[in-house]
């Protein structure tokens, strides 16, 4: 005999898939504007032989037998994989056990963690990060920023800058492996969803070192003779320095090429496990926070895992605490004001506002709707190969496009031209079909209203990527009057002056304040309720 089905035995009742395909347009025309058609443009670029102006002459596969012909470009590909294995590390394995820990630990000692983990997310610029440790080639350097002399010879340059990006990258890399796994711990599957999680952290990180660029760039150029060149530098170099503009895009199209293939790979990761993303309801108390409450010996174990994690942080990041305590250095230059801060962060929002809104349309459609019905989620595979994919690989038909609309040096040019953000459209759908699989509700309350939130904290997010971008304005702007806080404290760190710029450029106090509370507040009244699960739920299991 078997029992009556309930509301989550069979698909939700609301299910259009009408609707859900009208919802997902505007996400599938943006990847086509803004992703697919300057993918096409770089390759073709690729078997052109051209500068950044004037005529272009077909030469087919010459520019990749030059490219892969030399050793440069395998040398670097070698120092950019060799720069991914310490953050790697940093991510499925401290990320993990720092998540157990202080899942293990209860509720109060987890929220605390995601508090301190916070500050990590808010405060990392990585031009900043790079000026700073570049105060340790200064003659009264002491400390830890005194590793950075090893830049100055070809022999430990790069050892020395794996190691600095190591340290920088440590604070942002744990919190950001920290809070993906600690969703899995809640959610009742625990080693099948940390595998699955743990499989989509590693294949983001191994994607974020293939394109590592301003830190390498602003610390060394690459050099000292091409010993630090990572990928993305040489796509730039080849590009935009030496106007070999064939040779930049087969350099582009081979890193989009092998981002597709690991944003493909974890798509697949997510769709075949039957990953969804759930809310705990509001005010209930998980099993578990029930059952460790009482447990002294836990709370220390969780408290004592958050210490030292927080400790190493602090000590790695000490070179850009220093530099932003110094007091100004005479000849430095002033600090720029609320220009500045306009052109970092307004564009960087209506970015933000844009892509994760196309996203978050897409996402109702796909994980609330289910237009396929349990095989929806596989719709992702046609955004899949941008989802790790930033602006270096697409920066060449971006800049084309924008010069071409004789945009540059203009302010709407600093927004970035994509419509859509793949991985906000990833974790959005994840969240859609978990609340659609388990909601008795109509569409906008058991699915729009609760998700709401989580595209809010995508929006931040993205803004705070997009406002510590380097590369994009760094092209689009040559005029001082738009120079973002990143490119303006490159600029002043290549300038003819002993004095380096003030690091806080990039990361003013009332941003980072703002940010902090906003993110926080996401923290304990949202996030620390998110449940990931994977294996097919009870809906998925019924009939299409």
């Amino acid at each position: 005999m078997t029992s009556p089905r309930t509301s989550t035995d069979i698909s939700p009742a609301f299910a259009s898939p009408a609707l859900g395909w009208l919802l997902l347009l505007p996400a599938l025309l943006g990847t086509l504007i803004t992703l697919l058609l300057p993918t096409v443009q770089t390759i073709l670029l690729s078997l052109q032989s051209a500068g950044l102006t004037g005529p272009s002459v077909f030469v087919g596969l010459a520019n990749y037998g030059q490219v892969l012909g030399q050793g440069a470009f395998w040398k670097a590909l070698v120092f950019t994989l060799s720069i991914t294995v310490i953050p790697l590390l940093v991510a499925v394995v401290v990320g993990p056990l720092l998540a157990l820990a202080l899942d293990w630990s209860g509720a109060w000692p987890r929220r605390a963690g995601r508090i301190v983990l916070s500050l990590a997310l808010v405060a990392f610029s990585p031009v900043a990060v790079a000026v700073s440790w570049m105060r340790g080639l200064m003659p009264d350097a002491s400390g830890l920023a005194t590793m950075t002399e090893g830049v100055r010879d070809p022999a430990t340059a790069p050892g020395t800058l794996q190691l600095i990006l190591a340290a920088a990258t440590f604070g942002v890399v744990c919190a950001l492996a920290t809070m993906a796994f600690l969703p899995a711990l809640r959610g009742g599957t625990v080693s099948p969803a940390m595998l699955a999680v743990g499989g989509l952290v590693a294949l983001a990180m191994v994607a974020a070192g293939l394109q590592t660029f301003a830190i390498g760039l602003t610390m060394t150029h690459g050099g000292p003779n091409g010993s630090t060149q990572t990928l993305s530098l040489v796509q730039y170099t080849y590009t935009f320095m030496v106007g070999r503009v064939g040779l930049g895009a087969t350099v582009a199209t081979v890193m989009g090429l092998v981002l597709g293939v690991l944003g493909i790979g974890a798509v697949c990761v997510a769709a075949a496990s039957g990953m969804r993303i759930t809310i705990e309801p509001r005010g209930a108390t998980p099993d578990q926070d029930v059952v460790r409450a009482g447990s002294g010996a836990k709370v220390i174990v969780g408290v004592a895992a958050l210490v030292v994690v927080a400790a190493v942080g602090l000590a790695l990041t000490w070179p850009w605490l220093s530099a932003l305590l110094a007091p100004a250095q005479p000849g430095s230059a002033a600090p720029s004001g609320w220009r500045t801060v306009v052109n970092t962060w307004a564009p960087a929002l209506i970015g933000a506002l844009v892509s994760v809104g196309v996203a978050y349309l897409g996402a109702l459609g796909i994980g609330g709707l289910r237009p396929l019905g349990r095989r929806s989620e596989w719709l992702l595979l046609v955004f899949a190969p941008w989802l790790f994919v930033g602006m270096g690989p697409l920066s060449l038909a971006g800049w084309r496009t924008v010069r071409g609309m004789s945009l540059i040096d203009s302010f709407v040019a600093l927004v970035q031209p994509v419509l859509v953000s793949v991985p906000a459209l990833l974790i959005l759908t994840l969240l859609c079909k978990g609340l659609a699989a388990r909601t008795g509700k109509d569409f906008l309350g058991g699915v729009v209203l609760p998700s709401l939130p989580m595209a809010g904290i995508l929006v931040l997010a993205v803004t705070l990527v997009n406002g510590q971008e380097l590369l994009w304005p760094l092209l689009v702007a040559q005029d001082p009057g738009l120079a973002t806080a990143p490119v303006q404290l490159l600029t002043r760190t290549s300038g003819y002056t002993s004095a380096l710029p003030d690091v806080g450029l990039a990361t003013p106090l009332a941003v980072v304040a703002a940010a902090l509370i906003g993110i926080v507040a996401a923290q304990l009244l949202y996030l620390d309720r998110l449940a990931i699960t994977v294996g097919r739920s009870r809906a998925d299991a019924s009939p299409a």
